[in-house]
């Protein structure tokens, strides 16, 4: 497709894993996106304070995009000291000139089916196109049910044209691992293996740095 294709996924990465990044590809693909830049959030609005620090968050999603083709890490919510809305940020891709027409917020469809509790929301709608992709049990095709103010501006990503002329919420139908951050972290506490759950080098960080893993098990470890 001609033009450039922004997409944006965001998260608090705590970590990064590979449902993160399966939602992303699905979107590259679906839409011929020129660009992903996945972004930690540095304060998230709707969670707690992350578990793993900006900078080991920081670490592994850049350790996750490494090796994929047009995606880059983004530290553009770590460097502002407020919370990390969406809206925000989207304001801040329009100040570099992007138009809402170029940019793709990649999000699953559970996280978007709570769009109506986000800042600015439903204004938030015309600052990008949203780029929703199916989760275990929670395929896209529900949100025309769970969301009818929405279905009218909801489209799915085999019928996009080669230019939007406004911000539509493109659904995408695929296969996303069945993988959450929360599980992950809860593995890590119980000593359990996350092989396969994160890339590698993910992984390997994590390992390395002794994240996630219970303040009595890196005691019991460390006598040993």
């Amino acid at each position: 497709m001609n033009g450039r294709r922004i997409g944006i996924l965001g998260g608090t990465f705590d970590p990064i894993h590979c449902g993160h990044l399966d939602i992303g590809l699905a979107a590259q693909r679906a839409l011929d996106l020129t660009e992903v830049d996945v972004i930690p959030a540095h304060v998230p609005p709707h969670r707690p304070q992350p578990a793993a620090s900006s900078y080991h968050r920081f670490a592994m999603v850049a350790l996750a995009v490494a090796h994929r083709r047009h995606w880059k890490a983004s530290d553009l919510e770590l460097r502002s000291d407020d919370r990390s809305y969406t809206t925000t940020t989207l304001h801040k891709f329009g100040g570099r000139g992007y138009m809402p027409s170029e940019l793709f917020f990649i999000i699953g469809a559970d996280a978007f089916a709570e769009i109506g509790s986000w800042r600015d929301y439903p204004a938030i709608l015309d600052l990008a196109n949203f780029a929703v992709v199916s989760r275990p049990a929670f395929p896209v095709s529900g949100l025309v049910e769970g969301l009818p103010d929405l279905a009218a501006r909801m489209m799915r990503a085999e019928f996009v044209d080669r230019v939007l002329d406004r911000p539509t919420i493109v659904l995408i139908d695929a296969v996303t691992a069945d993988v959450s951050s929360t599980a992950i972290r809860s593995l890590r506490a119980a000593g359990q293996s996350i092989s396969g759950l994160v890339p590698p080098g993910v992984q390997q960080h994590i390992d390395q740095h002794g994240l996630y893993a219970s303040t009595t098990r890196e005691r019991r470890d460390g006598q040993t």
